[in-house]
């Protein structure tokens, strides 16, 4: 097979992403539409990710936030976006770059994407799903599963979660 020097992974990787980016900034002009709602998985440790300590010693590899009824501030640049959270009841900002984020979903319309963020956007590599087949999973810092760090579980027990 012939070294593929356009690097389509990449450049399909910075689109997808920018699907992600477009999205946020709308929301971030106009709130959230409809039931439109999202569960947006991220590396916590990658270059550029900002969370409280707390947060990190709790999720050491990977963080998945849901972006629907409580949460605030929300600013999106080029590079990546900020958002205020709650966690047991005290609030957080969260700074995530668009390089750090594994995965954006939104279950009202059965929509989702997955990213391989170790090496983006430099040589990135990206799986898109806008099928169903990404619709019931939600990743979660579960240290079990897979991959260290990381569990798939059911989206309908990631949302009975307290």
């Amino acid at each position: 097979m012939a070294e593929d020097h356009m690097r389509y992974d990449i450049l399909t990787q910075e689109a997808l992403r920018g699907v992600v980016r477009k999205v946020l900034a709308e929301v971030a002009k106009t709130g959230l539409p409809g039931e439109h709602h999202f569960f947006i998985s991220f590396v916590t440790r990658a270059p550029g990710v900002r969370l409280s300590e707390k947060l990190l010693g709790q999720y050491d590899k990977e963080m998945t936030i849901v972006i629907q009824n409580q949460y605030w501030d929300l600013k999106v640049s080029e590079t990546g976006f900020e958002v205020g959270l709650s966690f047991d009841g005290i609030p957080e900002t969260l700074v995530i770059p668009f390089s750090a984020v594994k995965g954006f979903f939104d279950p009202s319309v059965q929509f989702g994407m997955q990213f391989d963020p170790a090496t983006a956007p430099s040589a990135a590599v990206t799986e898109a799903k806008a099928d169903a087949g990404i619709e019931s999973t939600a990743s979660s810092s579960a240290d079990d599963g897979d991959k260290p760090g990381e569990k798939v579980v059911s989206l309908d027990s990631f949302r009975k979660k307290p």
